[in-house]
């Protein structure tokens, strides 16, 4: 029995990498950028939701606003920092990305402080479900749902949608999608609003499963992330999952 909690724990974390590591691989397939600036996107998920979760004692209402804010903030970085250096050679984004993770983790320090905050009220916490003699609480639960729902939208919109075969298409040939009508600025910017909005989430899910809201949170998660990356072969959304499970059983 000791080994199967040890499996679900496992499967938990599993789809808390993947839901990271799925943004960084969209980044990475469509611009060849490491987004290591994820993992402010996913603390900043994380102290907004809770900021809001502790002022309403609402976790839907923290749940929207940690994805609206990391969905704001993520197209900010694509436009602001990662647009204007696309024509550099590849090590100039990603300087800049490191550069923007430290800025805004020792920015997290100077507003929130440099120690861990927790939830006033987790309701989830609190709910646990036994089944074949596993107990599952309510985070760990809705964790994973968010995960297999948000994996389930992305692969419909990906394989049956317009913009999923403007966004494969940007991929494979930028210069002939856009020949064809496909808006590259346009694409690129959804990207990040999915890749942000998963990042949000998941930021958000961690702090609920811990009950604790930290600074340097997201930078564990990301460096895992971006192993898992090149463990799936990067760019590779199908990789990217398998990977991220194996990660977390392991």
């Amino acid at each position: 029995m000791y080994y199967i909690d040890l499996l679900v724990i496992g499967l938990v974390w599993g789809c808390t990498y993947a839901m990271m590591a799925l943004g960084l691989t969209l980044v990475y397939g469509l611009l060849r950028i490491l987004h290591v600036a994820q993992a402010t996107v996913f603390t900043l998920g994380a102290y907004s939701g809770l900021v809001v979760a502790n002022a309403s004692s609402s976790i839907a209402l923290a749940f929207l606003t940690a994805v609206l804010v990391a969905c704001l903030v993520g197209v900010m970085i694509y436009r602001w920092v990662y647009e204007p250096l696309l024509d550099k050679p590849p090590f100039v984004p990603l300087v800049a990305s490191i550069g923007l993770l430290i800025a805004m983790e020792d920015g997290f320090r100077l507003i929130f402080g440099p120690y861990g905050l927790s939830f006033d009220r987790n309701p989830w916490s609190s709910v646990s479900i036994a089944f074949a003699g596993i107990q599952i609480n309510g985070v760990q639960l809705v964790l994973v749902v968010t995960a297999i729902i948000s994996i389930g939208l992305l692969t419909i919109i990906a394989s049956l949608t317009r913009l999923g075969i403007g966004l494969r298409a940007t991929v494979t040939d930028p210069t002939m999608a856009e020949s064809f009508g496909v808006h590259r600025v346009q694409v690129r910017t959804v990207t990040f609003f999915v890749a942000s909005a998963l990042a949000g989430a998941s930021g958000l899910l961690v702090g609920m499963l811990n009950n604790l809201v930290e600074p340097g949170m997201g930078g564990l998660i990301a460096y895992k992330g971006l192993a898992i990356i090149v463990l799936g072969g990067l760019g590779s959304v199908s990789g990217t999952l398998l990977a991220s499970v194996l990660f977390g059983l392991i």
